[in-house]
């Protein structure tokens, strides 16, 4: 499956192969767009692309204007309308218009901003590039809380555009289980990086999960070695405190964005209960979603796994 999240470390290595490389990002959009604000597409000039700025539907007249953009070295500001026919080619019901912004690498993004960004990103960082109309483009750090919140990219009103980069989004599991067995690889396809945590041998297995990161740690540890941001979900389903409780109280200690702890109305009243035992106040345990998941009515694994990956995307984009 094609990633969508990696341009600026494509980019990167093309540029660091000696070949000359432009990023178009999508700016504003109207109507029924296939892309959001931000989405990238990185072109080489021998024509070798990857991301996308339409799904598919602009793609061609983009790196036209790109392969034209590395001959002069210039940005552009390019804009197209999406038609019925072309939108309902890529799985829209509807057109829509969109503007893209091509970036030659070198000539208008400089190289070291480049390298700086992709370097923060390896560290977890949210870094912000600003692209105003005429002048320098930088990283930026501060001063866009509310864009990094929101994971939203945007013009400013001095006309400077901002590309958030957020850390990718995390999905730490506790318990090996068999709703983990389902809600691993849905996240996965969701976006997210998911790490499961377990110390039991016959459950945290590559059998179980091929192919996923499984840490055969006591929790609290496990959590500790990983770091715990405002990018990271943290999902409990062990039912036992002694599994539970550590990472929870970790959770509660940090900036995660999402709790989700798996067990029923009782067993959530005794799980808060021992947080309030532990120190913590009513609205730091308010945090804690318990019993987990999206009320859908849920059966079988399964479906509980598509309730927790939902209510997780609903904390995230709904706040």
């Amino acid at each position: 499956m094609e990633r969508f999240d990696n341009i600026p470390e494509v980019a990167l290595s093309w540029v660091r192969e000696g070949r000359r490389v432009a990023l178009a990002t999508v700016v504003q959009t109207w109507g029924s767009a296939p892309r959001r604000v931000g989405s990238q597409l990185a072109i080489a000039e021998d024509g070798a692309m990857q991301g996308s700025v339409s799904g598919g539907c602009v793609e061609g007249a983009v790196i036209t204007e790109a392969l034209e953009a590395l001959e002069d070295g210039q940005a552009r500001m390019l804009e197209y309308g999406v038609s019925d026919g072309d939108a309902f080619a890529v799985g829209l019901a509807c057109g829509g218009t969109i503007r893209v912004m091509v970036e030659p690498i070198g000539p208008v993004l400089p190289i070291a901003v480049l390298e700086e960004l992709v370097a923060a990103r390896a560290a977890r960082e949210a870094v912000a590039v600003l692209s105003p109309e005429n002048g320098p483009r930088r990283l930026a750090r501060e001063g866009f809380e509310e864009r990094f919140r929101m994971d939203r990219a945007g013009f400013e009103e001095d006309g400077t555009f901002v590309t958030i980069h957020n850390p990718p989004l995390r999905m730490i599991v506790v318990g090996a289980v068999h709703i983990a067995q389902a809600l691993v690889p849905m996240a996965r396809i969701a976006g997210f990086d998911p790490v499961v945590i377990d110390p039991r041998p016959a459950f945290a297995s590559e059998a179980r999960f091929p192919g996923e990161t499984i840490l055969e740690d006591w929790p609290d540890e496990a959590v500790e070695s990983l770091g715990l941001d405002a990018r990271t979900a943290l999902v409990l389903l062990t039912h036992d405190p002694k599994l539970d409780d550590p990472a929870l109280i970790a959770a509660l200690r940090s900036q995660v964005y999402y709790i989700g702890a798996l067990g029923s109305t009782r067993t959530h009243a005794k799980r808060v209960a021992r947080m309030q035992e532990a120190g913590f106040s009513e609205g730091e345990i308010a945090r804690i979603h318990g019993p987990v998941g999206l009320d859908i009515g849920a059966a079988g694994p399964a479906e509980i796994a598509v309730s927790i990956l939902g209510q997780a995307i609903a904390v995230l984009r709904c706040p």
